[in-house]
């Protein structure tokens, strides 16, 4: 086998493996926060006040541009991020993931977590 098939099969066979992984922390909220609407939505100033949130607390990690970093801390403006819905989003910065580095951000007021919703959205 030479290094380009053995890679190719590396690749196809790790593929699905990390899009499961990458999703799987939807399939954990639970149904009635997946169905949470945020109440400030399309709101210029939420979102505005949600960057000053997202500056303070996401942005060490995830960087100023919502890319993350090429090792565990994810891009915010990705089709995962992208197809979850605003109460996903806003139960896993409640709930966090401190397996992956991701803290809980319960401490926040909740209307802090939906304007950082709000001003994802808004960069998507």
């Amino acid at each position: 086998m030479t290094l380009k098939t053995y890679a190719a099969l590396s690749i196809a066979l790790c593929t699905p493996f990390a899009l499961a992984a990458a999703s799987s922390h939807w399939a954990h909220v639970p149904a009635k926060d997946h169905a949470r609407v945020n109440p400030l939505p399309g709101s210029p100033e939420a979102a505005a006040a949600g960057a000053l949130v997202y500056r303070d607390h996401c942005l060490q990690c995830h960087k100023a541009d919502a890319q993350g970093d090429a090792r565990k801390r994810p891009s915010l403006r990705s089709d995962n991020v992208r197809s979850a819905t605003d109460g996903d989003i806003e139960w896993f910065l409640r709930q966090g993931d401190l397996a992956h580095g991701m803290p809980s951000w319960s401490s926040l007021p909740v209307e802090q977590r939906w304007q950082i919703v709000a001003y994802l959205r808004s960069i998507q």
